[in-house]
C-alpha cells in the first residue's frame, strides 16, 4: 500500500490531527481514498435534505469525522499508487477498511467509532473521534 495522495490531503484539511494520523496509517494497510472531510453547515444540511445524513450534529462540522471509500487501483502501472482505479461499495471493501481504521486507532490510542457499527443507518464509509474523548 501507499501513503495518501495530494487529493487525499486536501480532502482531509481542517480534520482534527488524531484522525488525520488514524487515517494515515490505515492507508498503509487498505487501498482507500478521502471523499470528504470538514463540511460546512450549508452542506450538511443540504445532505439531511436528501437523507444521505440524519443529523445537524454531524462530527463532520467539527472536523472530527471523515468518509472514506474503498478504491480498486487499475494496477495497470505496478507502483502500488491510486492514481487510477475506481471506488467500490461492496460491503466486506468496507468491513476490510473498518478493521484497518481500528487497528490504526488502536496502535496510536485515539478511540474512533465506525459508522458500521451503527445498528441503524449504517454508514459503511464514515468514522469519527468518539464524543466520549473528544467532545
Amino acid at each position: 500500500m501507499t501513503t495518501l495522495l495530494p487529493r487525499d490531503r486536501a480532502r482531509l484539511a481542517g480534520v482534527h490531527r488524531d484522525l488525520v494520523r488514524v487515517v494515515e496509517r490505515a492507508r498503509l494497510a487498505v487501498p482507500f481514498i478521502v471523499t470528504e472531510g470538514l463540511r460546512s453547515r450549508e452542506r450538511q444540511a443540504r445532505l439531511v435534505a436528501i437523507g444521505a445524513s440524519r443529523t445537524m450534529n454531524s462530527r463532520h462540522i467539527t472536523g472530527h469525522a471523515v468518509d472514506l471509500a474503498y478504491w480498486l487501483d487499475d494496477g495497470d502501472d505496478g507502483d502500488g499508487a491510486v492514481e487510477q482505479g475506481e471506488v467500490r461499495w461492496d460491503w466486506p471493501l468496507y468491513e476490510q477498511i473498518g478493521a484497518a481504521m481500528k487497528a490504526a486507532a488502536k496502535e496510536l490510542g485515539v478511540p474512533i467509532v465506525w459508522g458500521g457499527d451503527w445498528a441503524s443507518f449504517r454508514d459503511g464509509p464514515h468514522f469519527e473521534l468518539d464524543r466520549k474523548a473528544y467532545p
